[in-house]
């Protein structure tokens, strides 16, 4: 299925479908979960604009390169250049907020981190990013106090805050922009909590952001 940014409402989004720019490590409990090393710069990757695809009413996922991991994060989506931005440009090139699963090939990045290579074919494959509608940013007052949640099949598996990150939405935004400049249309992960674990053909997902987003999904046999 073809991608466009859409809102909340399912109405399009004018503007490009572009790169998916991410930040890892940026909740300590999902740190500990994975008994990560951390360093004191940030862990950005980017996944290309053909990783996205609508969250709902169903994804896919790869059926024979081992274990996909769910990673639910808050999603924003960039309406202006930003190069260099300072916290107050940021918050202006903002166009809203929503939910994204950064899908993980687990095993191939563990593989792949073993041999101390890259893993963005871990991160990266067609498909590795399902969103959700976008919340226009008037409508969410403060999206640093964010709780989200992931439920497979019913049970509660990822329950997050936005409070809770180490790097606040636009700290790392404006981080990212003195690496790569992020265009109308390019999409930020903000980072996932603990609560990582495999997905299955058949599995029924409920997402829900707050009170401004509430979807519901599974993953296609």
């Amino acid at each position: 299925m073809s991608y466009q940014h859409i809102s909340v409402s399912g109405q399009p989004i004018a503007l490009p479908v572009g790169k998916v720019v991410c930040i890892g490590q940026n909740y300590q409990d999902h740190i500990a979960e994975m008994q990560s090393k951390t360093a004191p710069d940030a862990l950005f990757f980017i996944k290309p604009s053909t990783a996205l695809c609508p969250l709902a009413p169903a994804f896919s996922i790869p059926p024979d390169r081992g274990a996909v991991h769910n990673e639910t994060e808050l999603a924003v989506l960039i309406g202006k250049p930003l190069k260099n931005a300072d916290f107050a440009t940021v918050q202006d090139a903002i166009w809203g907020y929503s939910l994204a699963l950064d899908l993980t090939l687990r095993d191939v990045q563990a593989q792949l981190k073993q041999l101390g290579r890259p893993w963005e074919v871990a991160k990266g494959f067609d498909g590795a990013c399902p969103v959700a509608g976008f919340v226009e940013k008037s409508q969410l007052q403060h999206s640093q106090q964010l709780e989200f949640r992931l439920l497979v099949n019913g049970k509660l598996r990822q329950n997050g805050n936005t409070a809770n990150m180490i790097r606040g939405i636009n700290q790392l935004i404006s981080e990212m922009s003195q690496h790569f400049t992020l265009l109308p249309g390019d999409m930020v992960l903000t980072g996932t909590p603990a609560g990582v674990g495999p997905l299955a053909a058949g599995d029924e997902l409920e997402l829900q952001l707050a009170e401004h987003l509430h979807i519901t999904t599974k993953v296609s046999a």
